[in-house]
């Protein structure tokens, strides 16, 4: 019987990437600039179809960093953070020497809580510190409330940086996430539902904004014949290299979102008469998600099972998964700063797995996942 290892989520390629990484190298084009660079923002910003401005940069933390400095973020300022999420969305306000302020979610979507928000707000603003940013996420590819988190945001005048790191292809109302924002933010690590290898991208809705963005990125040079510089800058360009990859990658992600969202259904399928588990979905049709994760949450009172004993179940079948986020409010580094809601991300944490949800999972695989799932929970 096979038993090799089933990922989480393992890079898929479609096919074509060699081909414009060939042309980079044939025309000697191996540097942060060059035809593929430019192809892939123009690809982003067609598919993005919001009159947006792409900047293709070496991560998704780039761009936050990147994001919260065109927002005018300083050291001494609080920027507020969803608690649920990876930790570079939070990280890059610490770079800069402002404080996070970490907000739960809400049950729906798993998202930044809009009365949560609200309340942490009207708190730092009674203390003197209104803060300068609002950094939302579309956590496991899954869009936010983005008509409440704006309505907050904008009834007290304070930007949105959005963090759409996982939630490339996916939609409220319509409209793409990662164009909610003032700014936002997409990241195309290994994992993600399209790849660079490593990159991430910035995305703008004004030219000068992008212009920018590229100038802090390539150490900040100014237009001088010599080495002049009047800002600090930093290395975050992506490689024209990379940018191959992803421009291979950007001619199959509308099947790659296809076929993540065939692996959310067949867990909805396997888990549909086990009460104990909730598959995590959309909650109406305004909402659209890659699930570039499927999740679920067990109730531990109905079995007596732990996602613990899942996690370590499925591990000894060789299956990955993962718990969903730790909140950053419970991490060591974060656990100093303040933190508005209740539980519900501490809860998901302590109950929920990330399940194998790749592009590229075979039958194969999906009857080994079967099998280990229903032996699990005496499915029949």
């Amino acid at each position: 019987m096979d038993n090799a290892k089933i990922w989480l989520s393992s890079p898929h390629m479609g096919g074509n990437e060699q081909q414009y990484i060939k042309e980079a190298f044939d025309t000697n084009w191996v540097a942060p600039l060059g035809p593929n660079v430019t192809g892939f923002e123009e690809d982003l910003e067609k598919f993005l179809n919001d009159d947006v401005y792409v900047a293709a940069l070496s991560s998704g933390t780039a761009a936050l960093h990147l994001g919260l400095i065109l927002l005018g973020v300083q050291a001494g300022d609080e920027v507020i953070c969803q608690s649920f999420t990876f930790s570079a969305s939070c990280n890059p306000i610490v770079y800069l020497g402002a404080s996070p302020v970490f907000v739960d979610s809400e049950p729906d979507t798993w998202n930044m809580c809009p009365k949560a928000l609200e309340e942490s707000i009207l708190d730092r603003i009674k203390l003197g510190k209104k803060p300068k940013a609002i950094v939302p996420v579309h956590l496991y590819g899954m869009p936010f409330k983005a008509d409440e988190i704006r309505a907050v945001a904008d009834k007290y005048q304070i930007p949105v940086l959005e963090d759409s790191a996982e939630a490339l292809g996916s939609k409220y109302k319509g409209r793409n996430c990662g164009t909610f924002g003032n700014i936002s933010a997409l990241s195309f690590n290994g994992n993600k539902i399209i790849t660079t290898s490593g990159g991430g991208a910035l995305v703008a809705h004004t030219k000068e904004i992008k212009e920018k963005t590229v100038f802090l990125a390539t150490q900040a040079r100014d237009a001088a014949p010599h080495y002049q510089h009047s800002e600090i800058g930093y290395n975050y360009r992506l490689s024209n290299i990379c940018a191959g990859i992803g421009r291979g990658q950007m001619e199959v992600l509308e099947k790659h979102v296809g076929l993540r969202r065939q692996m959310h259904q067949f867990y909805a399928d396997l888990f549909k008469n086990v009460k104990e588990v909730t598959v995590f979905t959309e909650p109406d049709t305004d909402y659209f998600s890659n699930h570039w994760l499927s999740c679920i949450v067990i109730n531990p009172e109905v079995s007596g099972k732990t996602s613990t004993d899942l996690r370590i179940a499925l591990e000894k079948e060789n299956i990955e998964c993962r718990p969903l986020w730790k909140p950053m409010h419970l991490q060591p580094v974060f656990e100093k700063y303040p933190y508005y809601g209740g539980t519900i991300s501490q809860n998901l944490f302590e109950n929920g797995l990330c399940l194998p949800s790749g592009s590229n999972i075979t039958e194969s695989d999906k009857k080994r996942i079967s099998n280990a799932l229903s032996n699990f929970f005496n499915i029949f």
